[in-house]
């Protein structure tokens, strides 16, 4: 199964700022088609147009990737050529990609080499990548209880229409005497109608990691972390939150965070150019700043992982971050928590579920803890 977003590509909002209404896609929690689906797309990419796949072994490659080899040396005589390859052109057929580091490069490049189709590639320098720092993780491994958050999870059930979903397992809440998992409503339990799966999210169902959409959506390859208390946070309130009950054992009980680390049990309110950091399923460790305060928001929300009726909430008092390219935040980061830019015990600012290529989007974090009757789990 491969990734999709839930509502098309992902949710739509409806950004109100100082009056003026700029539409965004929110970020929601990632879903996946079924392994058929994912090979079909596959085939589109890689058949000709007879529908045969272009495999190494094939004559017609062979014959490209001979023609590639006798070619190369005299492309990359120019420094901003770094490599060639033999790929499927645009109609399908074996073609030629060259990879440019400029325009200029890229407009010195035959159209065709022959009678190949040729592909000019715009790209970064390749640079090796060695060794990963010691601060890099998985985001979307499975773990060994147990488990910290900022990972991959979601309801276990969370399949329609031949899709699955998952989003972040973001934080650790204390409620009473438990100890939850803080995520979003729509991850945790969106699904509110009898789909294909013939089930809706109620209390007591299970919360797995990975989430669905890393363990191609077969809950057997994940783990059970948590219980889920439905809130039924939306559509009547002003925040997307959810959470569950953790399974003893399964999740470490100082709240800690992949790449973050443990949390202070305060929190603090959002400031505009406040330095904030989250860690996600999608993204993994990010930092931007926060843009804007107070800020109108409507987003159209699916009943169930894919399809399903559909309803918009308009949410108010919330808090925008500068997500330039969605490096910040992407589909799948959806329960993250976003915390004060600090090496040691930072302080939750909001919780975040909605986003742009260039807006990401949280509810204060005070409001979702007064909603959920909660505390932050921290120092």
């Amino acid at each position: 199964m491969s990734h999709r977003f839930r509502y098309g590509a992902w949710f739509i909002a409806c950004l109100l700022v100082f009056g003026a209404a700029v539409w965004l896609p929110g970020c929601s929690n990632d879903s996946s088609p079924t392994s058929a689906e994912q090979t079909s797309m596959t085939a589109n990419l890689t058949n000709d147009d007879d529908g045969v796949p272009l495999k190494a072994d094939d004559p017609r490659v062979l014959s490209v990737m001979a023609i590639q080899d006798r070619h190369t040396p005299a492309l990359m005589a120019d420094p901003d050529v770094i490599g060639t390859a033999t790929t499927a052109g645009d109609d399908g057929k074996p073609a030629i990609m060259v990879l440019v580091l400029s325009d200029r490069a890229g407009r010195g490049v035959p159209k065709q080499i022959e009678g190949v189709g040729v592909k000019v590639v715009l790209t970064d320098k390749i640079v090796a990548m060695g060794k990963p720092p010691s601060s890099s993780v998985s985001h979307t491994a499975k773990q060994t209880p147990p488990i910290q958050l900022g990972t991959s999870g979601g309801w276990r059930y969370d399949l329609a229409n031949g899709y699955c979903c998952g989003g972040t397992l973001g934080s650790l809440i204390q409620v009473g005497s438990q100890k939850r998992i803080l995520s979003n409503y729509h991850v945790f339990e969106a699904d509110i109608v009898l789909g294909d799966n013939n089930k809706a999210a109620a209390t007591g169902d299970y919360i797995i990691q990975p989430g669905l959409i890393d363990v191609s959506c077969n809950a057997a390859n994940a783990q059970n972390v948590a219980t889920l208390v439905k809130t039924s946070s939306l559509p009547n309130n002003n925040v997307d939150c959810s959470s569950a009950t953790i399974i003893t054992g399964m999740v470490r009980e100082d709240g800690a965070i992949l790449e973050v680390g443990t949390l202070s049990a305060s929190t603090v309110a959002a400031y505009v150019n406040q330095p904030v950091k989250k860690s996600g399923r999608t993204t993994g460790l990010t930092r931007s700043t926060v843009s804007g305060l107070n800020a109108t928001i409507s987003v159209a929300y699916e009943n169930e992982c894919a399809g399903g009726s559909a309803f918009t909430k308009t949410f108010t008092g919330q808090i925008l971050i500068a997500n330039k390219r969605s490096k910040f935040l992407a589909g799948g980061d959806s329960g993250s928590l976003m915390v004060e830019d600090l090496s040691t015990n930072p302080r939750a600012v909001g919780l975040l579920f909605a986003g742009s290529t260039t807006i990401a989007v949280a509810n204060p974090i005070g409001q979702v803890l007064s909603f959920l009757g909660a505390s932050m789990v921290g120092y």
